[in-house]
């Protein structure tokens, strides 16, 4: 398999602003929410553009597949916990 350089990859540099639009987001949630909500929301935006990098290492498609398939999981889980708001 040809190796990606992640960085020009347009899903990453997607999700690397959602990474930003994140952070800008949860700066607005009350303090109660520091904690549980906006944790987990950074985590599940962090998540998916590193996994797609880390897939990208990867020597297979199979392999790359996986990774993608995480970055997609977590961005369902991103995607549910914004829908709490």
């Amino acid at each position: 398999m040809q190796r990606h350089n992640f960085k020009k990859l347009k899903i990453w540099q997607e999700s690397m602003s959602l990474v930003k639009e994140t952070y800008s987001l949860t700066k607005g949630f009350p303090d109660y929410e520091k904690f549980s909500l906006v944790t987990q929301l950074i985590r599940c935006a962090v998540s998916i553009p590193s996994n797609i990098a880390e897939g990208t290492s990867k020597s297979t498609s199979k392999h790359f597949i996986t990774f993608l398939e995480i970055s997609l999981g977590s961005a369902f889980e991103w995607e549910t916990h914004n829908n709490r708001i």
